[in-house]
């Protein structure tokens, strides 16, 4: 599919020489950082130096206080208190944390991860069942819990009391004792994009505030935190970003045997990134829940010997492996329906429904079909007798207020701007395919539905050296609003030392007029190579990256996408 290249603005010329002679680095460098809203000597300090005494007070959250308050009279009473968190990354990270760190100071608690097939996203009944059996009085719900409001009220009724520590868009609140989530409207915390992570830890931070205890052994679990915050694709700014900067360090230096069981068994050799989370650990820990019960995640993150957690790891890699052949068949399944269905060409989003898919993979169906045919995707199978399913959308357009609108035709919905899950009955899905389109057309032009590439700037191969790269390395941690930087470079061709790897790829030895050879690698780029190796100019548009061979390293392009002049 051919995609829009979109400039970034292009700042002011006079702010961009001053940042460059004030911290010493190149315009062009200068640039994407005016860019990102880091304008001064101090800013720059700032975004290079993350400072973890730069975090909020926690008591600037709503319901902070009662929350906290809460926490220490069922400590000083002896109440059993029940940890519960979702099946998914975050959900599982923040359990965790909450109850690897309490746990140090209070004996009487344990923890619940609803079962993806039997319960659903979220607080369900049948949790709410087990703490009453069990006698728990107080449940502190971790990424989950904002839409629990029958839920919450029979918890409440049956003597349980509720703290609610979630991230996702509130609507009306449940009525708990207490409702941490920087995003309700009447909360003044100064950073409303915090993980279902992030929240619980800054209730972990509330907790040692008032207890005097040092933050620093809290800080031993920021590890947890860099997964949960890479994995949900939260923004990498302000607090996320401080956050982790310092989890990556613990991650690399010090990491947890569950972690360092996981880095063994997914094979990673060098430091890890958060691209390296994104696509080899958090896709592992979250095939727990997929496959299986994603307890066995939260025991994982648990564990405090290494061969235990060796034993976790490795079968949670085999459910990776299942999940990935999942993922396959049903995306070959799903893309075929899409090009099968007369609708097809007129259609702003994909709708689609088939009882027998699996329930743990249909979230990664649905983004493995925006890569295809980019428009907002819903994949929905069955489940307990209704269609339940994930979604994901595209730029420019509000997934979670979309489906806000078909509420009416949905038995529970929860989830973001981009990622949502929802549940309805089967006579219900024709209905809310319709609607959900016609939303979709409404709200979405021609040029939003091509896929985009977003760029810093445009850049010559001779601006590139190892200083401008390490300073570029500086930049990470990158995600969401502060992406890794994007490059074009013109007039561009190769030295005719390129070649095609299996059939597939790109490996090419670049240069423009006046500037040394770079080498170039392009995944799943086949259709470019003839022209290339004819010699024929082109625009080519990149991130730089860093490769190591038998100990040598060497800069390296990335490419991302091509466009001959005559395109």
């Amino acid at each position: 599919m051919e995609k829009r290249w979109i400039y970034g603005n292009k700042p002011k010329e006079a702010a961009v020489k001053q940042l460059a002679s004030a911290i010493n680095i190149s315009q062009k460098l200068a640039t994407v950082l005016v860019q990102r809203g880091v304008a001064t000597f101090e800013q720059a300090k700032a975004f290079f130096r993350p400072n973890l005494e730069e975090l909020h007070n926690p008591f600037l959250m709503k319901d902070m206080d009662k929350a906290v308050t809460r926490l220490l009279l069922a400590m000083k009473r002896q109440e059993k208190i029940l940890i519960y968190g979702d099946y998914d990354v975050d959900g599982t990270t923040s359990v965790a944390l909450v109850y690897g760190f309490l746990r140090k100071y209070y004996p009487r608690l344990n923890f619940y991860i609803p079962d993806r097939y039997k319960e659903g996203y979220g607080v369900s009944n049948l949790g709410i069942d087990y703490a009453y059996k069990n006698k728990f009085t107080l449940i502190i719900s971790l990424d989950c819990g904002i839409k629990a409001h029958t839920q919450i009220k029979k918890a409440q009724d049956s003597g349980i009391d509720f703290i609610v520590c979630d991230h996702h868009n509130p609507g009306t609140l449940p009525e708990a004792y207490a409702v941490l989530d920087p995003k309700r409207k009447d909360c003044a915390y100064p950073y409303k994009e915090l993980s279902g992570c992030g929240v619980g830890f800054k209730l972990m931070q509330a907790f040692c505030q008032k207890q005097s205890i040092d933050e620093k052994e809290l800080f031993r679990h920021l590890d947890l935190l860099a997964v949960s915050i890479a994995s949900d694709i939260v923004p990498m700014t302000g607090e996320n970003r401080i956050l982790t900067y310092w989890g990556l360090k613990v991650l690399n230096k010090n990491p947890r045997p569950g972690f360092k069981a996981l880095i063994d068994v997914s094979g990673f050799k060098k430091s890890l990134d958060i691209e390296a989370i994104v696509f080899g650990i958090g896709p592992r820990i979250n095939a727990a829940g997929r496959i299986a019960h994603a307890k066995a995640a939260v025991e994982l993150l648990l564990a405090e010997d290494l061969q235990e957690a060796i034993l976790f790891a490795k079968q949670i890699n085999e459910n990776n492996i299942s999940r990935k052949d999942h993922d396959t068949s049903i995306t070959q399944e799903a893309l075929a329906m899409i090009e099968n269905e007369a609708t097809f060409p007129e259609a702003k989003s994909t709708v689609l429904f088939k009882e027998n898919w699996h329930k743990g993979v249909i979230g990664i169906v649905a983004s493995r079909c925006i890569e295809k045919y980019y428009r907002p995707t819903v994949i929905l199978t069955e489940s307990n007798n209704l269609a339940t399913g994930s979604a994901r959308s595209v730029a420019g357009f509000d997934l979670y207020e979309a489906i806000s609108k078909c509420s009416d035709l949905l038995e529970q919905f929860g989830g973001h701007t981009f990622a949502a899950g929802l549940s309805l009955k089967k006579e219900n899905i024709n209905a809310f395919r319709k609607r959900f389109d016609a939303i979709a057309a409404d709200a979405l032009s021609e040029e939003q539905l091509t896929p985009f590439i977003e760029i810093d700037c445009v850049l010559e191969l001779k601006d590139i050296s190892q200083k401008f790269y390490a300073i570029l390395a500086q930049m990470a941690p990158f995600g969401p609003r502060n992406l890794q930087p994007v490059f074009v470079s013109e007039n561009v061709f190769d030295t005719g030392k390129g070649k095609l790897l299996k059939g597939k790829h790109l490996k090419l030895c670049l240069k423009q007029e006046g500037s040394k050879e770079i080498e170039a690698i392009g995944f799943d780029m086949p259709s470019y190579y003839e022209r290339i190796a004819s010699g024929e100019r082109f625009r080519l548009c990149y991130t730089l990256s860093e490769n190591t061979w038998n100990g040598i390293s060497h800069l390296q392009i990335f490419i991302k996408d091509i466009k001959f002049n005559d395109n």
